[in-house]
């Protein structure tokens, strides 16, 4: 599909075609309307609980499920698409994804909900996993940039806009919309792919040689081992507190059982659902490790920026999400310029360097945030960030690839989109700790608030309840500069995460991007570090 070798050089050349464009749309759009389901539900959640008799921890769970099942199952799916085919697994993704939301818009109780969020997040994962190989199946290297870039942007939009689109449904028609207004797109989508996707198929086999192939042993243990380890991670601080062995337990389970997936994957797999080849290279390792940081860092801001807004600045969750419109169309442009630029230069490091510098510098900028900050400092504030989180997306990626076998470029990519996804759980995690400990520390030192410093600091989301609706006053004045000061340690946390994280990429090589070239060799001096 649109790709030719010339004479002279035997380099790749790459020419778009219309089966290519009319493949990847609707594969783009469905990754955004994945992304906007993962944060779409977070402002009607309490309106969703009130409609279906639900407690709070069911609707906890109802938000959870779909970004833990989204990400323990794209390795999975990824693998797995390497031995039934690309089609096949994005058929199943898409009807999962297509089931969920139904079945999410038609729930008459909140275990009806629970299951169809489940289900919506393991085909939502299955189908941003899969659209990133399909890329690798099309798109010569050199010229992935452009697709990666768009496809980046549509992750940005999405994860921002989602709560504004449930809000917007919440108080113009239902949360059940949040679920349905999906339908006729996935719907398309699965026409289109039909119809104009062309990949190359594995290497025909029997389904008993198929079968075969599937590493049941590791896979059961990496789901089973990811699962016991996130879903503690999620609920601590929430439901049960860190040192409580609801916690502890399952963390220690999953962590061992990851150790022992990995043994096994190593020593005794014959064809390893996470081949231990993939982190043979410092490059890779240096990327994977940058990429659950900028993870990390996008979702603090992402789910703390708007906390700020709500329980300093009193705006409503609606405004907030409108809010936070600079960070996305600052980071979406970024991530399809970038992307571009490196198709061009034939270069990734220099955006790995740029991206991560001014993704230091803007988070780093946050730290100046005030209670008194105006609107026009707060989006001046924004825009560094938005710039270098956008940049990082692509540059991670290609980093990624180009220091990756040929051969296991696709599990190399989806194992990249896993590590964003884990980077995301930890974010939210490491970010409430934090500011827990902050806020009490914060509360202790107001003689009228100090006696509720445990309850209050307990949440930060909850938090923000309770600020709005106390009366205006001194007491609520000191808790929203405590709210600030809070804030401001995730974000000196961030900048520590994220500067590391620059300074690691500095050890990433330069690996040609022109696939008639000797790809896994390292460029020559001039360009290394």
């Amino acid at each position: 599909m649109g790709v030719e070798k010339t004479r002279s050089d035997n380099r790749v050349q790459f020419r778009l075609d219309h089966r290519l464009v009319l493949s990847f749309a609707p594969l783009a759009i469905i990754a955004l309307f994945s992304s906007l389901e993962g944060t779409s539900i977070s402002v009607a959640l309490p309106a969703i609980a009130r409609s279906l008799n639900g407690s709070a921890i069911e609707a906890f769970w109802s938000g959870t499920s779909f970004l833990l099942c989204s990400t323990v199952f794209q390795p999975i799916i990824g693998s797995l698409s390497d031995i039934f085919g690309r089609k096949p697994l994005l058929y199943a993704s898409l009807a999962f994804f297509l089931l969920g939301s139904a079945l999410g818009g038609s729930a008459l109780n909140m275990t009806w909900l629970l299951c169809a969020r489940s289900i919506q997040g393991l085909g939502g994962g299955g189908v941003l996993a899969l659209t990133e190989i399909v890329i690798t199946d099309l798109v010569p290297l050199r010229f992935r940039g452009h697709y990666f870039g768009i496809l980046s942007s549509m992750l940005c939009i999405g994860s921002v806009t989602g709560p504004i689109m449930g809000g917007g449904f919440i108080q113009s028609l239902n949360w059940r919309w949040i679920f349905y207004i999906t339908l006729p797109f996935i719907g398309g989508a699965i026409v289109l792919v039909f119809l104009f996707l062309d990949v190359q198929q594995p290497t025909k086999k029997t389904l008993k040689g198929q079968l075969q192939q599937i590493d049941y042993v590791g896979t059961t243990l990496f789901v089973g081992s990811m699962t016991s380890f996130l879903m503690p991670v999620t609920w601590g601080g929430i439901m049960y507190s860190w040192a409580s062995f609801h916690t502890v337990v399952p963390l220690l389970i999953g962590t061992v059982g990851l150790v022992i997936c990995a043994v096994y994957a190593w020593r005794f797999a014959a064809h390893p659902t996470i081949p231990p080849v993939l982190f043979q290279s410092p490059t890779t390792v240096v990327s994977y490790v940058a990429t659950v940081i900028h993870g990390l860092t996008i979702w603090c801001v992402l789910y703390y920026f708007p906390l700020y807004f709500e329980a300093v600045k009193g705006y409503s969750p609606l405004l907030s999400g409108v809010a936070l419109l600079p960070f996305s169309f600052t980071a979406a442009p970024s991530a399809v310029v970038v992307g571009i630029l490196i198709t061009i230069t034939g270069r990734y490091r220099w955006s790995m360097w740029v991206g991560g510098a001014l993704a230091t510098l803007g988070i780093a900028l946050l730290c100046i945030l005030k209670a008194q900050t105006s609107v026009a400092g707060w989006v001046l504030l924004m825009l560094p960030a938005g710039f270098g989180a956008g940049a990082l997306f692509p540059a991670l990626l290609f980093g990624i690839q180009a220091s990756a076998h040929p051969n296991h470029i696709p599990i190399a990519v989806a194992m990249s989109s896993f590590f964003r996804a884990c980077g995301q759980t930890l974010g939210v995690a490491i970010g409430g700790v934090v500011f827990q400990n902050r806020m009490r520390e914060n509360l202790l030192r107001f003689p009228k608030l100090a006696p509720y410093a445990d309850d209050y600091s307990k949440d930060a989301a909850v938090l923000v309840q309770i600020i709005q609706i106390m009366p205006d006053g001194d007491d609520k004045q000191s808790l929203r500069i405590a709210y600030t000061d809070s804030l401001r340690v995730v974000w000196i946390l961030c900048t520590a995460l994220t500067a590391g994280s620059a300074l690691l990429t500095l050890f990433a090589k330069e690996y040609t991007m022109d696939e008639g070239e000797p790809n896994r060799e390292e460029l020559n001096s001039s360009s290394s570090t």
